[in-house]
């Protein structure tokens, strides 16, 4: 079994959930290093003029309407970038919705909802870009992006917590079998911390109070930037933000007091200030709202945490999660001492 991924000029890059958020920003920072993108998601309309702003800009860009839930349109996805571009490189697996409901207030329909897109969507990438990267010579990258919510829980995104517990669960274990059978398919699971995308306002929400997204974020460029070092290097994880990382070491080791710690999360993702009627948001369809990269909070544009580990900076990242690991005991230690008063 032999990797071998080639620079973004030489390849060519599945991107679905390609018209918001980080999926867009992946797009046109991979047409602009010559990349030739192939963008998947359901709004038409959106694709269509994404697709035209990268070709003005020089880039080279095609398009496919893609329900990521349905195994028919992913097939399809794949048979038509083979035709467009004679095959793939790099298949990056980005669509994803949410719910901002409690768990009573969630309906099972909309909790199925969620499955289908972001976990069954990642599966059904996964499969149909393996089979096709197997077999391309020097193989390729399978790229899925889960969220530091893989690694730990908390209240009100119950359901899209879940689906990115299950995208880590089958993601690390498909490679496993693919190393088992020495396929070259590098598999990598990114896992972004809070990002300013539009993923409050494409989301549905049954809270009556408007979506947000608790700080520190992060802007979408950390994502993309960690996703495109994945397509041409083979990367097993990244976790996205030094933010993310002292969450999900705290939830790691010491789980009883971060569960009370995280009941104080609901008051960081929903503006009690800021009533709304219940939103549907783009569980079911797009809203048409599609385009753009960024949310209404913006994310700090670097991540020294990230940019160390993605370098194999090592050291420098131990050390960065070890400060972080001693931060949060810091402030479990003040979080503990206000609830015994």
């Amino acid at each position: 079994m032999r990797i071998d991924l080639k620079p973004l000029s030489q390849q060519t890059i599945v991107i679905t959930g390609a018209t918001s958020g980080h999926g867009l920003c992946t797009a046109r920072m991979a047409a602009a290093e010559g990349a030739r993108v192939m963008l998947a998601a359901r709004d038409k309309q959106a694709l269509n003029e994404i697709c035209e702003k990268i070709e003005s800009a020089g880039g080279i860009a095609a398009y496919t309407v893609t329900d990521v839930a349905k195994q028919e349109d992913v097939e399809r996805l794949c048979e038509r970038t083979i035709e467009q571009f004679g095959g793939f490189d790099t298949w990056v697996n980005n669509a994803g919705i949410g719910v901002y409901a409690e768990v009573f207030d969630l309906s099972l329909k909309s909790h199925r909802a969620i499955f289908e897109t972001n976990y069954w969507g990642v599966v059904h990438g996964s499969i149909v870009a393996a089979r096709h990267l197997k077999d391309r010579p020097g193989g390729g990258a399978l790229i899925n992006v889960g969220s530091i919510n893989s690694d730990m829980g908390g209240p009100i995104l119950a359901s899209y917590n879940a689906s990115k517990h299950a995208v880590k669960g089958f993601t690390d274990s498909f490679r496993i079998e693919l190393k088992m059978n020495e396929e070259p398919v590098s598999v990598t699971l990114i896992k972004p911390s809070a990002i300013g995308t539009p993923f409050p306002q494409h989301a549905r929400n049954t809270t009556g109070h408007e979506g947000r997204l608790p700080r520190p974020i992060y802007a979408p460029e950390t994502v993309a930037r960690a996703i495109l070092d994945a397509a041409q290097n083979e990367r097993r994880s990244v976790t996205v933000g030094a933010g993310g990382k002292i969450q999900v070491l705290g939830a790691q080791i010491f789980p009883t007091l971060f569960d009370k710690i995280a009941t104080g999360m609901a008051g960081k993702l929903l503006d009690k200030d800021t009533s709304i009627p219940e939103k549907e948001g783009n569980l079911y369809e797009p809203q048409g709202n599609d385009g753009k990269v960024e949310g209404r909070q913006k994310g700090r544009g670097f991540s020294i945490y990230t940019t160390a580990r993605r370098h194999g900076g090592s050291l420098l990242g131990g050390a960065l999660a070890i400060a972080a690991a001693g931060s949060f005991a810091v402030l479990a230690g003040r979080s503990r001492d206000r609830l015994l008063r």
